[in-house]
């Protein structure tokens, strides 16, 4: 090869080298990113994620690094992995979910955190005030208490008009499970409906969570906002189908999964703004002075083809104020 030829082959090379080669430079700020389900399960909230930063200005492997800890659903693995970034000296933590947030804060009062959560950041610690959150945290808080709940369990009405008994599946060990039952039970109690609460701390519950449906028999299931369930929420709807049984969640991604339906605020939209959040902190902004974000709408998502499966009919009604139709 001739020398001319090797220098612009090289000069070639070198332009088409991995943005993350220059992430390692001095001075590239590093985000750090702490969840509690697997990184397989989680696709759709990194590339929100990555959407915020970049409407904030900042691409990964461009001007910004990211480090990713994810805890494999085993909780007891959170505070190891906030530690580390830590002592990494990210600029900024971002913590998926109530428990990975949790982590992150007691791993550090200096860092600023930026937390996605469907628990009361409020009730748990993480802020003193919805719109003067204090400290080292603010982030996204998306669920909506009492009003969600009964909100699904009255669109589970018109799908299963008959219906009286209803399960719902929790997390015991959740920060919000108590919260959960008490809007749930009160919900229900206003509809006429029995809901009989099921707890599941790991996948293992499952299946022993739907033997209890079956024996109760129940004609559907909700399934509490969680990470756990939301990391497993093909398993969960691989035995509604196999029961028989429909389910609801909070989250659209119930319903990809093979659902029949989900009304919740928009976990992706809620992780677009953690990245937003993330860019104004590195930009200056102090998590103090950015007011906890909170839900403004709501979506309701059906899966027309798993109604079809479950021999259910979808009133062309409920239909018609679907912001989806999955066929």
């Amino acid at each position: 090869m001739r020398r001319r030829e090797f220098i612009m082959l090289l000069g070639g090379a070198a332009a088409a080298w991995p943005f993350a080669v220059r992430a390692q430079q001095p001075g590239t700020p590093v985000i750090g990113f702490i969840r509690n389900t697997s990184a397989a399960g989680s696709a759709r909230l990194v590339e929100a994620l990555r959407s915020g930063l970049n409407e904030a200005g900042f691409i990964e492997g461009q001007n910004i690094a990211v480090e990713y800890r994810w805890a494999e659903g085993q909780s007891d693995r959170l505070p190891g992995l906030a530690a580390d970034l830590v002592r990494r000296q990210c600029a900024v933590i971002i913590g998926g979910g109530y428990a990975a947030a949790l982590a992150a804060k007691v791993a550090t009062s200096t860092i600023p955190i930026v937390f996605v959560t469907g628990d009361d950041p409020i009730q748990q610690g993480l802020v003193a005030s919805i719109s003067r959150p204090t400290g080292n945290a603010t982030g996204v808080f998306f669920y909506s208490g009492a009003i969600l709940v009964s909100k699904q369990l009255e669109l589970l009405r018109e799908v299963l008009p008959k219906a009286v008994v209803i399960g719902m599946l929790i997390n015991p060990t959740s920060a919000a499970a108590e919260l959960q039952i008490r809007d749930a039970q009160a919900a229900a109690r206003t509809l006429g409906q029995q809901l009989h609460i099921l707890h599941a701390e790991s996948e293992r519950d499952f299946d022993r969570a739907f033997a209890t449906l079956a024996q109760k028999r129940a004609r559907a299931l909700v399934i509490a906002g969680n990470a756990l369930f939301f990391g497993h929420r093909n398993r969960l709807v691989e035995l509604g189908a196999r029961h028989a049984m429909p389910v609801i969640g909070d989250v659209r991604e119930y319903v990809a999964a093979g659902g029949l339906m989900s009304y919740g605020a928009s976990i992706t939209n809620a992780y677009r703004q953690s990245g937003i959040y993330a860019g104004r902190i590195l930009k200056g902004a102090k998590p103090a002075d950015l007011p906890v974000e909170q839900p403004t709408k709501f979506e309701l998502v059906i899966n027309l083809k798993a109604a079809k499966g479950l021999g259910l009919d979808v009133p062309p009604t409920l239909l018609a104020r679907a912001d989806e139709v999955i066929e």
